[in-house]
């Protein structure tokens, strides 16, 4: 079985974390990279842009998280949200996924026929550049997960990070060595059931 279909058994959502680095900066960075350059996009539009925390401002973004959300979280709720925010608080870093609006305008007023279709097609970019972000990070030893706080924390990320005002977020992966195994076995619906061949 080649590393691919290796990694892509491999992948599972991991929500504790340590911040032992498996990988140097470098290599990080060209992983990341890579995912990046590489994904897939209609019209070729390369709407997708990420923003790697690191040290200091993967634990600010992660502790914003926390406190954004005891505000709204029941008390009696709070521990176990607490306890998962820790989780990836814990970790080596955090990559915050992003779409260039200005290119998807850009391709609605050029090609007009499609226009309703361009923000549709942006998310299946995202969804295809989140899934080979975290399976490359599994190739390279670490756990992630995809994370959805954006409302939440949105426009302060974006004041304190000076982020382009045309850039709308997508998403966040946490990453760092896994401090656990997967929550539970994963299951399989039968493929029979969801696969149709037709000859």
């Amino acid at each position: 079985m080649s590393d691919f279909y290796k990694a892509m058994e491999s992948r599972r959502s991991i929500h504790q974390l340590s911040n032992e680095a498996l990988v140097s900066q470098e290599r990080l960075e060209q992983v990341i990279g890579n995912a990046l350059k590489y994904s897939p996009t209609a019209f070729n539009a390369q709407e997708q842009r990420l923003v790697l925390l690191m040290g200091k401002r993967h634990e600010w973004f992660w502790n914003l998280v926390k406190s954004t959300l005891k505000a709204i979280v029941p008390a009696e709720n709070f521990p176990d949200t607490e306890a998962r925010i820790d989780g990836f608080l814990g970790g080596v870093g955090t990559i915050l996924l992003y779409q260039d609006t200005t290119v998807i305008k850009g391709l609605q007023e050029a090609y007009p026929a499609y226009k309703d279709n361009f923000p549709i097609w942006a998310m299946q970019a995202t969804g295809m550049l989140k899934y080979t972000l975290w399976t490359s990070l599994v190739e390279e030893g670490y756990g992630a997960s995809i994370q959805h706080y954006t409302e939440l924390v949105e426009a302060e990320v974006n004041k304190e990070l000076n982020i382009d005002p045309s850039w709308k977020m997508v998403g966040q992966l946490p990453f760092g060595k896994a401090a656990q195994a997967p929550d539970a076995e994963k299951t399989f619906e039968p493929i029979e059931e969801r696969l149709v061949i037709l000859k």
